[in-house]
């Protein structure tokens, strides 16, 4: 039976495209080929052979805008995550490793892992559970106008870029590659661009996406979280109070983590979140072109599962190609 092993740390912080797009509240059980299959049943029964000290509490599966794990809420006080697919196992594996020394120097609630599962015939790889961080996530439509969440946002990822990255894990398959070279991503960027042919404006994306190529690289990495989109950043009352789903975490381009100025800040808002920053003209270059490469390549892998994140997407890019003609 695998060991419960709570972490000691006291605080715990606690334009009409005519797409053909499913209906309904944007929730697809399968989104990814060869995904692995649970359900609460299955859950259950994982908790009861394994933390049978948990058997008791209620269990709910939560609702995600996340595309890697499947969320089940324990009592009030835990969730756990399994992955969705095989690689995304080893994002457990960072987080156990990582997350307890990174939430000491961070200014807001991130995830504490709690217990890891272990593989078993219903479900054949590890899993995690982590203590639950109350908070209201903020949906994929819609822009954030409130300035302070814009500071506190700048502030959480200052803090991040400044602890030390001594034996942090480069970009990889374990983050979605994401702070490597923009140019890396240059070749699905462009088929993407194809395959929305009709649904965008080409010329002006393409226009977009070769001006962020042309910004120098940064050679200095940093710890990124990688995917702060709407659905990982936890607010009340207009402020900032957690950050969740640090899969995406690695030490890589600083750029990567700007792309919320495009994903959910409204354009004045945005200015707000760079001059919190202090970020040079480069640096937002490179920021502008990882959200435009995200939201161009996520619309046509999760067309017809997410229509939500499709339309938010659609809506990213409109943003950018907007913001980058007004520069001309």
């Amino acid at each position: 039976m695998p060991s419960l092993t709570p972490y000691p740390t006291g605080k715990t912080q606690t334009k009409s495209r005519n797409l053909k797009i499913e209906k309904g509240n944007g929730y697809s059980a399968m989104l990814h080929e060869g995904e692995i299959e649970v359900d609460q049943s299955a859950v259950r029964q994982l908790i009861a052979d394994q933390f049978p000290q948990w058997n008791a509490f209620p269990l709910e599966q939560v609702e995600s805008e996340g595309t890697s794990n499947v969320l089940f809420r324990i009592g009030d006080e835990w969730i756990a995550r399994f992955p969705r697919t095989r690689g995304a196992a080893e994002q457990i594996e960072k987080e156990w490793a990582w997350l307890p020394y990174l939430a000491k120097q961070l200014p807001l609630r991130i995830p504490t892992p709690v217990a890891q599962g272990a593989p078993q015939d219903r479900f054949p790889q590890i899993w995690s559970i982590y203590q639950w961080l109350e908070g209201n996530a903020f949906p994929e439509s819609g822009d954030i106008v409130q300035p302070e969440f814009a500071k506190d946002l700048a502030r959480f990822i200052r803090c991040l870029q400044s602890i030390d990255t001594k034996g942090g894990p480069a970009p990889g398959s374990h983050n979605f590659y994401r702070g490597t070279p923009l140019r890396s991503r240059d070749r699905p960027t462009r088929e993407a661009i194809r395959t929305l042919s009709g649904k965008i404006d080409e010329k002006a994306v393409t226009a977009a996406w070769e001006t962020a190529l042309l910004a120098p690289e940064d050679n200095n990495p940093t710890w990124i979280h990688g995917d702060l989109l709407p659905g990982n950043l936890l607010f009340d009352h207009g402020r900032l109070t957690g950050v969740i789903d640090f899969g995406g975490l690695g030490v890589g381009d600083p750029a990567c983590d700007l792309m919320p100025a495009w994903n959910f800040f409204a354009p004045e808002t945005r200015q707000i979140f760079r001059k919190s920053l202090e970020v040079n003209e480069t640096a937002w270059v490179r920021g502008r072109g990882w959200a435009l490469s995200q939201a161009l390549i996520y619309i046509p892998y999760y067309l017809g599962k997410r229509p939500q994140g499709v339309s938010h997407a659609f809506r990213v890019i409109d943003e950018i190609v907007a913001e980058q003609q007004s520069e001309v």
